[in-house]
């Protein structure tokens, strides 16, 4: 049996996103910004999707900016923030610990420009406590910048509460919904941010594609230049075929979500009940405000990569965090984040399913796990010296 457990690093492009693009990739080739009949029936496309992606979220079809992914959605909104910032004497930027690499990564570069970057600290169930954002807040700040979902343990922010915050002192508030949206309800309106990125290929859509939400009076900042594409703010001729993809595959996960998400969440239960009687094993972030999909679990006295080759050789396809960071031998900051020790990070596990997956599959995966754990602990000195010291 083949079970893939690795949709938080990519899904499957759905057949109704395929079927869309393929009209797009064959005889509407046309650019969008040609003059002739074949560029304005791809113009009237593209605006279409735009308007589709919109209707997803709750937003206007101008507030919707079509980027390469989310992590060019990340460092646009970030910088757009911080040059407003920088306008109105502003360079003070407020993060958390645990976010995607595309955020943190850029904040330090702009911490080498001269800003001055704050990374709250975690509860240890993995949920930001809005009140720390709220402490931090100074007549300086320009940007609260915090994920909708973590990407390896797939807790679930409070961003409604942290928006409401944001809005009281003045400072624009942009959430990494990557791996929210599509797989929970995202309402801009109600989660009041300013800025919203987003990732096609998390929801079944083609790679390569994502978008910026940006909420109506904020002028953006280029990251590229060029033409005058999406309204003059990301100049390259449109992706066009994905873009098409992007909008069928959102609005098939939004229309089927109250569906979805109670199939996976039984799913995700089955893993969690099936793994969490392995000696020495515990589930990372909280039990409830979480993902429906996502289970990620350490197992003391294990290496997380040899448990990926293992589980791989049994036909599961898993990760141990990040697919952008598994090529680190570090463990993750995630899991640092929210205070597992070092020795205890190395020995993790994500498991991400969606509505493609099965009970049967869940099943293998919980008969496979406590096989090759007990494999890899039977000649580990970690774990030998665990069980000496239990003596």
């Amino acid at each position: 049996m083949t079970v893939y457990a690795d949709n938080a690093a990519t899904t499957k492009l759905s057949e109704t996103a395929l079927e869309k693009m393929l009209p797009f990739l064959k005889e509407n080739y046309g650019n969008p910004s040609s003059l002739h009949t074949l560029g304005q029936k791809a113009k009237s496309d593209l605006e279409n999707a735009r308007e589709t992606v919109a209707n997803a979220i709750n937003a206007s079809f101008k507030e919707i900016y079509f980027t390469s992914g989310g992590s060019e959605a990340d460092n646009q909104a970030i910088r757009t923030a911080a040059s407003i910032g920088l306008r109105k004497g502003k360079n003070h930027i407020i993060s958390s610990a645990f976010e995607h690499h595309a955020v943190l990564h850029t904040l330090t570069a702009l911490k080498k420009e001269g800003f001055e970057i704050t990374l709250v600290k975690v509860n240890d169930n993995g949920v930001i406590n809005p009140k720390d954002i709220e402490k931090e807040i100074t007549d300086k700040t320009c940007l609260v910048t915090i994920m909708t979902a973590n990407n390896e343990i797939g807790t679930v922010q409070p961003v409604e509460e942290i928006g409401k915050i944001c809005k009281k002192h003045g400072v624009l508030f942009h959430t990494d919904a990557v791996q929210a949206v599509g797989h929970i309800p995202v309402d801009v309106e109600k989660i009041g941010c300013d800025m919203l990125s987003a990732s096609a290929h998390k929801f079944h859509g083609p790679k390569g594609v994502g978008f910026l939400y940006v909420r109506k009076g904020i002028i953006l900042k280029n990251l590229i230049e060029g033409g005058a594409q999406e309204r003059g703010k990301r100049a390259g001729t449109e992706n066009l075929p994905a873009i098409i993809g992007m909008a069928a595959a959102l609005k098939e996960a939004v229309d089927n979500l109250e569906e979805n998400t109670k199939k996976v969440t039984e799913m995700r239960n089955i893993l969690i009940d099936g793994l969490k009687g392995i000696e020495r094993s515990r589930l990372n972030g909280d039990r409830e405000k979480r993902l429906p999909g996502t289970v990620n679990m350490c197992f003391e006295g294990i290496e997380g990569e040899s448990l990926l080759l293992l589980l791989d050789s049994k036909g599961i396809c898993a990760s141990s965090g990040s697919a952008c960071t598994s090529g680190s031998l570090d463990p993750s900051h995630v899991l640092l984040a929210i205070g597992v020790p070092v020795e205890i990070a190395h020995g993790s596990l994500r498991l991400t399913v969606n509505e493609y997956n099965t009970k049967e599959e869940m099943e293998y995966i919980v008969k496979c796990v406590p096989e090759v754990v007990e494999h890899l602990r039977s000649f580990s000195p970690v774990w030998a010296k665990i069980k000496e010291e239990e003596k």
